[in-house]
């Protein structure tokens, strides 16, 4: 299966978790999430807003600086820190649904944009 994600900017964060979740064809197992390029990536991470801005900028600046999502919780750079850059990701599957934790969504980060990409899904059932 394959999903496609068109970008607009040069650097840009889209939430994929619904159009993954929806592909779905098993129950139970895991789904690998797969992209072929070099200068795009996934991540695991919280969809807010502040926090996709403070992404962005990390990923454009590679610098130290003040984060807006800190104003909300205080750990911003936690978050960046954790949002170590994949080609692939692997996610348990029960009932049908991804099995994330309340606040995580697939996020595909777009570093060389605009473009059209392609995010490769493989189901691995149980």
């Amino acid at each position: 299966m394959e999903l496609k994600v068109n970008t607009d900017n040069k650097i840009q964060i889209v939430n994929i978790t619904d159009q993954v979740e929806r592909s779905l064809k098993i129950k139970e197992g895991a789904v690998l999430v797969y992209i072929p390029h070099t200068t795009a990536a996934l991540v695991i991470n919280e969809d807010e807003r502040n926090l996709r801005n403070d992404m962005m900028k990390f990923y454009q600046d590679l610098s130290d600086g003040r984060w807006a999502h800190n104003t909300i919780d205080n750990n911003a750079e936690a978050h960046l820190a954790s949002s170590t850059l994949n080609t692939s990701l692997t996610i348990p599957v029960s009932a049908g649904r991804l099995i994330l934790g309340t606040w995580q969504s697939i996020l595909f980060v777009e570093l060389d944009g605009p473009r059209n990409r392609t995010v490769y899904l493989k189901e691995l059932g149980s």
